[in-house]
């Protein structure tokens, strides 16, 4: 078991909430919190864009990751979503086994 953290920002707090429900009910991930209304600066088609969104972080077990990939892609209302993995190296080993215990494998 290893634990992942996947990052995806979105508009608008109602997509948020219903991507994060999803993948928890789905068994992809263990949890998921929602920050909502981080300013996103980036470049997009060219221009510099600036806008509201709320940054989900999503906690799951490295054996889904290609899953929750998949179903990010299939649920986010953006053309190209920010997927990002980042692996945990540490932690409480009992949140640890939560999490590979709540997720689908």
């Amino acid at each position: 078991m290893t634990a992942i953290v996947v990052l995806t920002t979105i508009s608008g707090l109602e997509s948020g909430k219903k991507l994060a429900r999803s993948l928890v009910e789905e068994k992809l991930a263990a949890c998921v919190n929602m920050i909502p209304f981080v300013k996103s600066t980036y470049r997009w088609e060219g221009k510099v864009v600036e806008d509201d969104e709320s940054l989900l972080i999503i906690k799951t077990d490295s054996s889904v990751k290609e899953k929750i990939i998949k179903r990010i892609k299939e649920l986010h209302p953006y053309e190209l979503p920010e997927i990002i993995t980042l692996d945990v190296t540490g932690g409480l080993e009992n949140y640890l086994n939560w999490i590979a215990e709540s997720v689908q494998q």
